[in-house]
């Protein structure tokens, strides 16, 4: 799959690109927002662990369709508050440390999800 980072565009602000290509004939999975909540109903606390948690959650979905991180080409996240954003991006970074091509990613803050321990959305799309 191709990255789409054109030079007449302002470099990303962290580890993702502007846009990617997928293949014809590729199979495109979509997981539903995940939100940093266990099997046992348990939520860890701060932005960086719950953020990890939503990856793990995403990992067990793509796993069930034969993907991995590799397959990520879009990320959409959502955050609670702008300090949470270095928490979320450290958890991103780690989970796609080996990824290349890198995702699209877009990050945004909102007022607030279902409860109000929860600081971090995450969903992807993957393509196989």
């Amino acid at each position: 799959m191709t990255e789409l980072t054109p030079d007449s565009l302002h470099p990303p602000f962290a580890r993702y690109v502007h846009g990617r290509v997928v293949p014809p004939g590729a199979q495109l999975i979509l997981t539903s927002g995940q939100l940093p909540i266990r099997k046992d109903g348990t939520t860890p606390e701060g932005a960086e662990a719950q953020a990890a948690l939503c990856f793990e959650n995403i990992a067990a979905i793509l796993a069930e369709a034969g993907a991995d991180a590799a397959h990520v080409i879009r990320v959409n996240a959502f955050v609670t508050e702008r300090a949470h954003m270095a928490g979320y991006m450290a958890a991103r970074d780690a989970y796609f440390a080996a990824c290349s091509p890198l995702p699209a990613s877009t990050l945004v803050i909102v007022a607030g999800f279902t409860r109000p321990e929860f600081l971090v959305e995450v969903e992807v799309t993957a393509a196989v």
